[in-house]
């Protein structure tokens, strides 16, 4: 069916016929799109002979085809045919006009680029049948703003804009604006069509240099003056401004050889500010004479039609004043950097400002103006700088991380000078750290898993590197990089259970060093509760080789001096007291030096009387023996207890100590020997 068909409806566009029509009296029907659903209506079957109508024209964009379903039937509902599905195909009309994509295209192309060089491409859509001559498209240039000269061509098939010449300058045309149409239908003249436009700004290159408008200039300061403007210079630039190619940079190529001026440019006027940044000495010179050159920020570019480089030079005559002068700072110009992970209130510095008379810096205050950097305050009397807030490099206000401070000191007099801070933000680099610090190694010395930690972020903070500080403990202890923030630790060779404390040097990726100290408890782990208790209760005692050293030459010297007095003591009372008896060949023992009474106690053990013998060195006696010979004087007892001799022995121990004590009665009156205290069981 042919779209936008004018009728006149109903219209019949087809007819469906069954073979078993010759056999039986068959009726038609059908059901699907068009007929019976949306858009319902739009066809229908004849029952008796199976026309089928459209009762109304179809938009093939729209509906570009009807699939529906036609069904032969008997009068009873019998249906000797199978269904049939029978498509109706929308055959296209050029009822759409092509469209462009954008209502206005902007494209931008560099001044002075070379013919042929592609500006942008334009392109329009068409809703008709694709592939056909209804969405064959055209597009043609219909005009040009300015008219002449004729600078862009479009291709007609693909709708890309280039250039034709070279004649292309910013400076003289900025914009060109194009007039556009695409046409279907190949672009024959009855094809349908449409318009738009295309706007072509014209990139800025740098083709013109920057000049002075004004190449002389004279001014006066006063001596010793520092960081104040004496001069602003105009400088003129045809290029687009605020950009690269029209922003001018000064140079002082002349005159400023001890570095007492320097120019910058204001971004916002492009103009050049001179100022002087060291103190002038009037009784060293009067005038100074300035070159200054300007240049741009990107290189100049060569146009075929333009003439050779010529650099612009503007001299200044500085004429230096003789005035009563106030406080000076020194320096001119003071360069701190703060730590980024500094509190306020933190002191980072001093800037004193002092009389050129006197050369001190007494009765100067100082101040810093408002309007400016919140970063430092001045102690008023002492020029003490400290941070007014917590600095960190992390704050989103301090990308730049500098800052410029102007600070004033005012003398007795009033009289004022002028200082500069020139302030850097600089990292906030945090000390890593073992943690945890405390760990138990069993017998078995299976290494143990230390890590480090860092709260800052890369680059300052893993990977990580580890030592032992103490070189003595690093014969005993191994360090195994695991990862890039831990390390196993064992032992090197065999040492005492105990606590040792082991001090451990961790470096982070920027090379901040922490030493902490990690403790660790080496146990046999029998018990592994006592172990851990011991690493948290237990002092850890660490001897040094000296300190060991020491303790070991002192106790041998007191046991010298021990030995010395001993024996000396010892060889005096012998010598003493022991010679009467050793005439006799005897020795008395008891426990005065006056007769005593007889001991019955049965649980005082037996002395047995024996022979006493005599020897060259000395005299035996039972179980006790004297000896003479060698400076000493030693004695040793015997004993049995009762349960092993019986009742027997005990009787037999009475007799013999009643004999040994009538014997040794008599010798009681001679010089005693203070005997031994008798021993009980």
């Amino acid at each position: 069916m042919m779209e936008n068909a004018l009728g006149p409806f109903p219209m019949q566009i087809q007819q469906v016929q069954s073979d078993t029509a010759q056999h039986y009296t068959i009726y038609y029907s059908a059901t699907g799109p068009g007929i019976d659903k949306e858009p319902v209506g739009l066809f229908y079957v004849e029952k008796e002979t199976g026309n089928i109508f459209a009762t109304g024209p179809v938009d093939r964009e729209e509906y570009p085809m009807f699939k529906i379903i036609c069904f032969a039937t008997t009068a009873d509902g019998y249906s000797p045919e199978r269904p049939l599905v029978h498509t109706i195909r929308i055959e296209d009309d050029n009822d759409n006009a092509p469209q462009f994509t954008q209502d206005c295209f902007q494209f931008v192309v560099e001044e002075h680029c070379k013919s042929g060089t592609i500006v942008g491409q334009v392109t329009a859509e068409d809703r008709d049948e694709p592939h056909t001559l209804h969405t064959s498209l055209r597009y043609r240039i219909v005009s040009q703003q300015p008219s002449s000269p004729k600078i862009f061509s479009i291709n007609s098939e693909s709708g890309i804009i280039s250039t034709l010449s070279t004649q292309l300058d910013r400076e003289g045309i900025a914009k060109h604006t194009l007039l556009i149409e695409v046409r279907d239908m190949g672009g024959q003249p009855f094809g349908l069509c449409n318009t738009a436009t295309a706007v072509i700004t014209v990139g800025d290159i740098n083709d013109n240099a920057p000049i002075f408008s004004v190449t002389s200039y004279e001014v006066r300061v006063q001596e010793n003056r520092v960081n104040v403007e004496i001069l602003r210079i105009p400088c003129l630039d045809k290029d687009e401004p605020k950009s690269p190619a029209w922003q001018c940079k000064f140079a002082i190529v002349k005159g400023n050889e001890d570095k007492h001026f320097a120019i910058t440019t204001d971004k916002r006027t492009n103009e050049g500010i001179l100022c002087v940044v060291k103190g002038l000495d009037y009784e060293i010179s009067q005038l100074k004479i300035l070159e200054i050159t300007v240049a741009n920020e990107i290189p100049y570019i060569m146009v075929p039609y333009s003439s050779s480089l010529a650099k612009g030079i503007c001299t200044v005559r500085v004429i230096v004043q003789d005035v009563d002068e106030g406080p000076v700072f020194k320096p001119c110009l003071l360069r701190i950097t703060i730590d980024g992970c500094a509190k306020g209130e933190t002191v980072v510095g001093k800037y004193l400002a002092e009389d050129p008379e006197t050369g001190n810096s007494d009765g100067i205050s100082y101040r810093i103006p408002p309007e400016q950097c919140k970063w430092l305050s001045i102690n008023e009397n002492s020029g003490e700088l400290r941070t007014v807030t917590l600095l960190d490099r992390d704050q989103q206000d301090m990308t730049n991380k500098q800052c410029n401070i102007s600070v004033i000191a005012i003398d007795r007099s009033g009289k004022t000078g002028t200082g500069t801070i020139w302030a850097t933000m600089g990292p906030c680099n945090r000390s890593p750290i073992v943690d945890p610090i405390n760990y138990v190694m069993c017998r078995d010395k299976k290494p143990i898993f230390v890590t480090a930690y860092d709260p800052d972020v890369s680059p300052y903070s893993y990977p990580f590197t580890f030592d032992i500080s103490d070189k003595r403990m690093r014969t005993e202890w191994r360090t195994v990089q695991n990862n890039d923030s831990s390390i196993f630790l064992s032992l090197m060779r065999d040492m005492p259970f105990g606590i040792y404390k082991i001090p451990m040097a961790v470096k982070d990726n920027a090379g901040k060093e922490g030493i902490s100290m990690v403790t660790v408890n080496y146990c046999d782990c029998t018990t592994p509760s006592d172990c851990y208790k011991s690493r948290q209760d237990a002092p850890a005692v660490t001897l040094g080789v000296w300190a060991i050293l020491a303790m070991i030459l002192g106790a041998l010297l007191l046991l010298l001096i021990l030995i010395t007095l001993c024996g000396c003591y010892g060889r005096t009372i012998v010598h003493k007291h022991v010679t009467d008896d050793l005439a006799n060949q005897n020795l008395i023992i008891s426990n005065t030096e006056a007769p005593g009474e007889e001991v019955m106690d049965p649980n005082i053990i037996p002395l047995q009387a024996a022979p006493v013998h005599s020897c060259e060195h000395g005299v035996s006696m039972g179980g006790h023996e004297v000896s003479t010979g060698g400076n000493a004087f030693e004695m040793s007892k015997g004993h049995q207890t009762l349960n092993e001799r019986g009742q027997a022995m005990m009787e037999q121990g009475r007799y013999s100590y009643s004999e040994w004590h009538n014997f040794t009665h008599s010798r009681l009156g001679e010089e005693p020997i203070r005997g031994h205290t008798l021993i009980k069981n």
